[in-house]
């Protein structure tokens, strides 16, 4: 059952579940869906993220009490709400050399073979679960275990844009030149983020990606 945090003046959090789980992460999906296409007054943004949504208010324009009425309303009839139906990305990446400098890296701390590593990553099928970071920045459920790497102790002041990434147990596309720690194993030239595209970023939390393999001359 989800419950509601005030967290402050003008925010409040709802909050599915304590641990990242795919069925909190689907509630979570149906609620903003549901708040972004009827969007009750006073309600400035929303952000989702793993397992909770916060939702930004402006405390002169609605009462939080009555915000949090409206709430508990919509979660009580977010099983009647239609399920949503994931878009598909077809990503293509040049792993290795100077797009994927990390790949060696990945490979011996694996115990892989770098093509093994490529093959895995992009054999597995992946779901966005929520933007951040950066504008447009998808982190990626997915990754297989065998897979599974620490992020740099020393964070890179720069990563190119499209730099396909991999840390911990998930994975990611950096949308715009940044810093980043995460180990980059190739690059995409897919455009994640443009703020002149509506809505500005590519892709949002549900929609499922796989990436694919191309030759670095393609």
């Amino acid at each position: 059952m989800a419950t509601i945090e005030l967290v402050s003046d003008q925010a409040l959090a709802v909050v599915f579940d304590e641990a990242i789980t795919e069925p909190a992460g689907r509630e979570v999906r149906r609620l903003h869906a549901w708040l972004e296409d009827e969007r009750p007054p006073g309600v400035v943004d929303l952000h989702p993220a793993y397992v909770t949504l916060l939702v930004r208010f402006d405390p002169l324009a609605v009462d939080a009490g009555a915000l949090v009425r409206e709430i508990e309303r919509r979660l009580a009839g977010l099983g009647g709400r239609p399920a949503e139906t994931p878009r598909v990305f077809e990503v293509p990446v040049r792993y290795g050399g100077d797009d994927g400098p990390d790949l060696p890296g990945v490979a011996a701390a694996t115990g892989l073979r770098e093509d093994e590593v490529v093959a895995l990553h992009a054999g597995a099928a992946y779901e966005v679960r929520f933007l951040g970071f950066a504008p447009g920045f998808p982190y990626l459920a997915g990754l297989p275990d065998a897979l599974a790497t620490s992020r740099h102790a020393t964070p890179r002041r720069t990563v190119a844009a499209g730099s396909v990434a991999i840390a911990g147990r998930q994975a990611g596309i950096y949308p715009l030149a940044s810093p980043g720690g995460w180990n980059v194993i190739g690059r995409t030239d897919l455009v994640l983020f443009d703020a002149g595209r509506r809505p500005p970023a590519l892709m949002r939390p549900g929609d499922l990606v796989h990436f694919a393999a191309v030759r670095c001359d393609a």
